[in-house]
């Protein structure tokens, strides 16, 4: 690719850092489940974007951190619902132990057109 057409792709693209359920009110966790802090984390990063200009239709990458992969099933409906087409490429892990012991910690990649 050419310098500026590298350019042009990092100026479109926006990063969420990692986020976990924490509510931006109180910097306490929305709960103590898993589908408590699930829907905060999405809660969130859909702030996150709106204020970036862009939507989850906009989302191309996400990664997924579980404190117990048990929950995948759970986080996995919560996530669905606001990808329900087009859903974008994902990775999902375990991990040992997340921030403030959350349960759930998900980043993404948007880019706007």
């Amino acid at each position: 690719l050419s310098l500026r057409r590298q350019r042009q792709m990092c100026i479109r693209d926006r990063y969420v850092s990692g986020q976990i359920g924490l509510k931006a009110e109180t910097m306490k966790f929305a709960g103590d489940t898993i589908e408590e802090q699930t829907e905060q984390v999405m809660a969130n990063m859909g702030e996150i974007l709106k204020e970036a200009g862009a939507d989850f239709k906009d989302v191309v990458k996400t990664t997924i951190l579980l404190a117990d992969m048990v929950d995948f099933k759970t986080v996995n409906e919560i996530y669905g619902k606001r990808f329900p087409e087009n859903p974008p490429a994902r990775a999902t892990f375990a991990v040992k132990t997340l921030p403030l012991d959350a349960l759930v910690e998900i980043d993404c990649t948007a880019y706007l057109p």
